[in-house]
């Protein structure tokens, strides 16, 4: 994708500039520079045209558009990150995978997270079609964790990978679910309670997000993250693909109300390494400080991608590299990452194994822990302290 500038200089030498991304490939820019010109010629103006392409690297980089090898560095954000624990070990027969922490407006420590039976040697394999989301408090980080009600659960759907997070009085919590019932496909879907003990609501709009030819989710839609933008909209973060087997990227869908409907932004993949063969998921997203953050797990070597490393059969997919972190003045244009949190053998003296689904629990709208999965251990996952960085 590249961002172009037209400007049209009148008759009076005045110019008037309509800045675009083109996406070539479909013919968009041409289309949008003949519509421009066409309003100005009947007018009856005299101009001339100036095609200005932007080479600005936020511009092209969320497409791994990059000019030449990138050296991704380290983030003052990992930096300022030291280990803490693993929490949340799992009940005899099932799987406990990642964390949505939360404090309520008493203190309490609330988490939700994805727990699967266990199936044989797969281990995990019913996560797809068996997975609940269970609900845990603490009075504090330190516990010990008390599991309360199931808060979703069905014979015939899924609901796995949540994230919870607070807009204004309404708890909100997005998901992973099934288009359909008993589907193995993959879509998005929304939840809201007025206290984290719930009831919780599912959008009458559910799944918000779904499979759906001719879309960069045309395969499936997984993995949300939400938060509500600048402008007052909600914004809903995914991992999509358009074929399969094919790369995961990032696309958004965008709602005038938190239940929806929610709709395809134009400029969907927002962030995407498929033309160097690599991927992305697990991305966790908020608006901090003016900005628009984004972390995310590295899936498919894209470190080494951007830094020129040609992609080959053997990459380990997963969480076995650092992550990832972005930054967005207007949370569509990505930028290029840098390195966002470390392996798990980074803080933990342990057999390395995959470190996945990162989020953050924040207090006093400040940034206070950062929680991961793991998957080699019986636990839930780990937190990591995080410090001031910039």
């Amino acid at each position: 994708m590249l961002a172009t500038r037209f400007s049209i200089r009148n008759a009076n030498n005045k110019r008037l500039t309509l800045s675009t991304k083109s996406l070539v490939s479909c013919g968009q820019s041409l289309k949008r520079l003949f519509i421009f010109t066409g309003l100005i010629l009947a007018s009856g103006s005299a101009f001339s045209v100036e095609t200005v392409v932007d080479t600005d690297s936020e511009a092209l980089s969320h497409k791994s558009n990059t000019a030449k090898p990138y050296t991704v560095k380290e983030s003052t954000f990992s930096q300022s990150l030291t280990p803490g624990k693993f929490l949340l070990p799992a009940q005899d027969g099932w799987w406990n995978w990642g964390m949505a922490p939360i404090y309520d407006e008493q203190g309490k420590l609330h988490i939700f997270n994805s727990s699967i039976p266990y199936k044989g040697k797969k281990g995990w394999g019913y996560w797809l079609t068996k997975c609940t989301i269970v609900h845990y408090v603490a009075d504090s980080i330190e516990g010990p964790f008390v599991r309360k009600e199931t808060a979703f659960a069905s014979d015939s759907v899924t609901y796995c990978n949540p994230q919870v997070s607070k807009v204004d009085d309404t708890y909100v919590m997005v998901y992973l679910t099934n288009p359909k019932p008993k589907s193995k496909q993959q879509a998005v879907g929304i939840a809201t309670a007025k206290s984290l003990n719930g009831p919780w609501t599912e959008s009458p709009h559910n799944p918000v997000v779904k499979p759906e030819n001719g879309t960069t989710h045309a395969v499936h839609a997984s993995n949300p993250t939400f938060v509500k933008g600048h402008d007052g909209k909600y914004r809903m973060y995914y991992k999509s693909m358009t074929e399969n087997p094919g790369f995961r990227e990032i696309s958004l869908s965008i709602a005038d109300d938190i239940n929806g409907p929610y709709v395809d932004h134009p400029a969907n993949p927002v962030i995407s390494y498929k033309n160097i063969q690599r991927d992305i998921e697990d991305p966790y997203v908020f608006f901090y400080k003016d900005n628009y953050y984004m972390i995310m797990e590295d899936r498919l070597g894209v470190v080494d991608g951007l830094a020129g490393v040609s992609a080959t059969p053997d990459v380990k997919a997963g969480g076995w590299r650092p992550g990832l972190i972005y930054k967005s003045k207007n949370g569509i244009n990505w930028g290029l990452p840098e390195i966002a949190f470390g392996s798990d053998t980074d803080y933990f003296d342990k057999k390395k194994s995959r470190t996945e689904r990162p989020h953050i629990l924040w207090k006093d709208g400040k940034p206070e822990y950062l929680f991961m999965t793991n998957a080699g251990e019986r636990e839930a996952g780990f937190y990591l302290k995080i410090g001031e960085w910039k």
